[in-house]
C-alpha cells in the first residue's frame, strides 16, 4: 500500500503539465470505485505516508519546477522565433557593436530602473571585451511618466544624431539622482543635443508608435519588468552579474555549433 501511495503522489509530478487534469480525473474515477471505508483508509494512508516521507513532496515539487522551467524555455524560444523581425531589426532601436556578430544582446530597459543602471556597465564591458557581440536597446518605460518622457527623448535624440546617442545613453544611465523629465532634457543638452529640436520630435505620433510597438512586443514575449534581455534562444528576466551574463552568451554560442 505504501509503495502504491508513493507512486500515486509522484505521479502528479511525473506527468506532463498539460496532463495533470487528465491524471486527476483518472484518480478521481479510481477513488469513486472504492467503498466509503476503502476511501477513508486510503486517504488516511496517504496522509500518514506524506508525514513519514516528506521528501516525496520535495521531490514532486522539484520535478514540477523542472518541468515548468523546461516549458517556459520552449515557450520563450517560440516567442523569439515568431517575433524575430521586431526583436532584432525594428528599424528604430539603437544598435551598436558588430553588425555581423554571432550573438545579439537585446535589452529592454527603463532609464529610471535601478537594476538597469546596475546592468549598464556590465553590458558596456561585455561589448568592449567581445568584438563579436551586437547590442540592440529597446525603450521600455514602465516606471511612470518621467520614464516615458526619457524614452521619448531618447528615441528623438537617436533620430536626430545617432552618433551622439551612446554618450547620451551613458549619461542617462549613469545619473544617480531623481531622473525627472526636466533633468533628462538637461542631460541631453549637456551631451550636445538641441533641446527644442528633441522636444519637437519627442511628441510626434511616430515616437508614440515606437513606444507602443515596444510595449506590444514585450507583451508578446511575456516581459513585465526591466531589465530584460534576449540572448540567443533565452529570455533573461532581471539583472544578472557579469559572469552569469557571459555564461549565457557562451551557452548561446555553443548552441550555434
Amino acid at each position: 500500500m505504501l509503495k502504491l501511495i508513493g507512486i500515486w503522489v509522484l505521479g502528479l509530478a511525473l506527468v506532463g503539465i498539460t496532463d495533470v487534469k487528465a491524471f486527476a480525473q483518472e484518480s478521481s474515477q479510481w477513488l469513486s470505485n472504492m467503498t466509503d471505508e476503502q476511501r477513508a483508509v486510503f486517504r488516511n494512508e496517504v496522509r500518514n505516508y506524506l508525514l513519514e516521507n516528506p521528501e516525496v513532496i520535495r521531490e514532486a515539487i522539484g520535478v514540477l519546477e523542472k518541468r515548468r522551467k523546461q516549458n517556459a524555455t520552449r515557450t520563450d524560444a517560440a516567442a523569439i522565433t515568431k517575433n524575430a523581425g521586431a526583436i532584432y531589426n525594428d528599424g528604430y532601436s539603437y544598435t551598436e557593436g558588430n553588425p555581423d556578430g554571432d550573438i545579439t544582446i537585446v535589452e529592454f530597459s527603463d532609464y529610471r530602473c535601478a537594476f538597469c543602471k546596475r546592468s549598464h556597465p556590465i553590458i558596456r564591458e561585455m561589448m568592449e571585451r567581445d568584438p563579436n557581440l551586437r547590442l540592440v536597446l529597446k525603450e521600455f518605460p514602465i516606471l511612470g511618466p518621467d520614464s516615458v518622457a526619457a524614452s521619448r527623448l531618447a528615441l528623438a535624440a537617436l533620430e536626430i544624431d545617432p552618433e551622439k546617442f551612446s554618450e547620451l545613453n551613458d549619461a542617462l544611465m549613469s545619473f544617480r539622482g531623481e531622473l525627472t523629465e526636466p533633468m533628462s532634457y538637461r542631460i541631453a543638452g549637456q551631451v550636445g543635443y538641441d533641446i527644442a529640436e528633441i522636444k519637437s520630435i519627442a511628441q510626434t505620433d511616430r515616437i508614440n508608435r515606437r513606444i507602443a510597438q515596444n510595449y506590444a512586443l514585450a507583451d508578446e514575449l511575456g516581459l513585465n519588468g526591466t531589465p530584460s534581455f534576449i540572448i540567443g534562444r533565452q529570455i533573461i528576466r532581471g539583472y544578472l552579474p557579469l559572469d552569469q551574463m557571459q555564461a549565457v552568451v557562451g551557452e548561446a554560442r555553443r548552441r550555434l555549433n
